[in-house]
Parts: structure tokens; C-alpha cells; sequence
């Protein structure tokens, strides 16, 4: 999600909830700790030179069991990191505690932000020699189809 889809569904909206990809959700009241931009300058594998701008929030969460984040706080917190910060409209990226601090990507459902799982890449395969990797479901069917009476023997 960009910042610019963020601003128009916090139009719109009476709450802020934040949902993990487990389905659990961010507990009410959780603060928005930091809302930035995030550059990052680097070299791939395969030696391409790459920099990548993003707009990063942070949600934290306190014994302060009384906060509700509110959408026009929200609003009025992503328009000044906009002023001082000269934000861009970028791919939103999430921090939140779990383990470790994880990374989320952010969509919205109609109701709740949701936070999205990312992975890793190799941004390089051609230089680096990697094959394409079949599809999770290609190898589940190509199982299946190999057991007794599957048909395909």
C-alpha cells in the first residue's frame, strides 16, 4: 500500500486496527512510534547498483491501556513526517515487536489494515545462476499425482 492509499482510507474509517497475517491483532492501543522514510542504497549479487525509497511506520504497544489511536491523528502524523520529512508517495513498510522487530508489508480489507508477510529475494537470479523454483502447489500436485492410482505412471 502507498502512502497516498493510506491518507484516503484514513478518510474514511472510524478506527485504526491492525491485523498480523496470523489474524491476531495489534492491540488497540497500540502507539504509531515512528512514521519515516526509509532509503536504502546497495549492490545486489549480481553487482547492480540499487536504491530503494520507502515510508516506514512503527507500531508499538504499552501499558498505556487507555490509547486509541484515532484516524485523524494518524492523518495529521503522516502530513507532518510529509512537510518535514518531504515524504514521497511510497510503499508503506511496518515495523512491529514480535521475537525480533518484524517487517510487514500493509493492505487494507475494507475494515482493518492488514499486515502482510514478506520474503526475501534474490533480486540477481540471472547472474547468480538460479534456476526458477517450482510453485509450492506444483510440487504438492506432482506428489499427489505420483501415489497409488494417481495416474500418472
Amino acid at each position: 500500500m502507498k502512502l497516498s492509499e493510506i491518507k484516503t482510507i484514513l478518510e474514511t474509517v472510524e478506527t485504526v486496527n491492525f491485523r498480523l497475517p496470523d489474524g491476531s491483532y495489534v492491540p488497540e492501543h497500540f502507539h504509531v512510534t515512528e512514521v519515516g522514510v526509509v532509503t536504502r542504497n546497495f549492490i545486489d549479487c549480481g553487482g547492480t547498483v540499487r536504491k530503494e525509497i520507502g515510508a516506514n511506520f512503527q507500531l508499538w504497544d504499552a501499558n498505556d491501556f487507555e490509547h486509541r489511536l484515532k484516524p485523524k491523528k494518524l492523518r495529521n502524523i503522516i502530513a507532518l513526517s510529509e512537510r518535514v520529512l518531504g515524504m514521497e508517495d511510497s510503499e508503506i513498510e511496518v515495523e512491529y515487536q514480535g521475537v525480533t522487530i518484524n517487517k510487514y508489508g500493509l493492505d487494507f480489507d475494507g475494515k482493518d489494515f492488514v499486515l502482510t508477510v514478506k520474503n526475501t529475494a534474490c533480486l540477481a537470479e540471472d547472474a547468480c545462476g538460479i534456476t526458477e523454483t517450482k510453485k509450492e502447489t506444483e510440487v504438492k500436485n506432482e506428489q499427489s499425482c505420483c501415489t497409488p492410482g494417481g495416474g500418472c505412471c
